[in-house]
């Protein structure tokens, strides 16, 4: 169980660093409770100090080994699909719940749940107003402009996304990933100062070994040319 008692201890510190008063602590405290949901199989995944110990996670969490991983994205799904319905909810009654309403960092829940999403393009809208307003940090709609502009297969504006394919090699019947590359950006030369004036504190390169990439500037015209099924 020291597996679960981590994922545990590492939700509650995020809690109460966002624990803060607020003009609704009630909307605030449900907006707490869906990020630490949203978080707690992405820190299965992807938090090392979780992640490197499979078996006793497995163990932890009443699987095998082999149907760790499923069973962690099963979760996952069904958690983001739950928190979804909900904050289709609440933006509807309140629109984006912002700073003024649940505080910081409260205010990035219903991001992070949109941004996990298959409905960015249509809450693109508000969340931009939100950022326009101060309401939300600029570099978090920044980074779901790029995600949207990924999936329409357009080159992204900060150079926040990264995309890997994977293909069934014919000769060996076995699948092969290619090595991680960031998605291209639309004018790469000028994407620092972008970033710059969006808010992030990083560079593009940077971000790139943030994320495990070898950072090189890449075009829509490689991509559609990269073996992919």
């Amino acid at each position: 169980m020291k597996v679960v008692v981590l994922v545990t201890l590492l939700l509650s510190a995020a809690g109460s660093a966002r624990a803060q008063a607020a003009p609704n602590p009630a909307l605030k405290r449900e907006l707490d409770s869906i990020y630490t949901a949203d978080q707690r199989w992405r820190l299965m995944l992807f938090d090392r100090r979780i992640s490197r110990r499979p078996d006793s996670l497995a163990t932890a969490l009443g699987v095998t080994k082999v149907r760790l991983l499923p069973y962690i994205m099963r979760q996952m799904q069904h958690t983001d699909s739950a928190n979804l319905v909900r904050v289709r909810a609440i933006v509807k009654q309140y629109g984006y719940p912002g700073k003024s309403l649940v505080g910081e960092p409260t205010n990035e829940a219903v991001w992070n749940v949109i941004q996990h999403s298959e409905v960015i393009k249509q809450y693109l809208p508000v969340i931009k107003k939100a950022a326009d307003k101060s309401e939300l940090p600029f570099r978090l709609y920044a980074q779901m402009l790029d995600r949207q502009l990924m999936r329409d297969g357009k080159p992204q504006l900060y150079g926040t996304q990264g995309m890997s394919y994977s293909h069934t090699n014919r000769a060996t019947g076995r699948r092969e990933g290619q090595p991680p590359f960031i998605w291209p950006i639309k004018d790469p030369a000028g994407v620092n100062e972008r970033r710059r004036q969006a808010g992030f504190a990083t560079t593009v390169e940077q971000n790139a070994t943030a994320l495990g990439i070898a950072y090189r500037v890449v075009t829509l015209q490689e991509v559609a040319k990269m073996p992919k099924d």
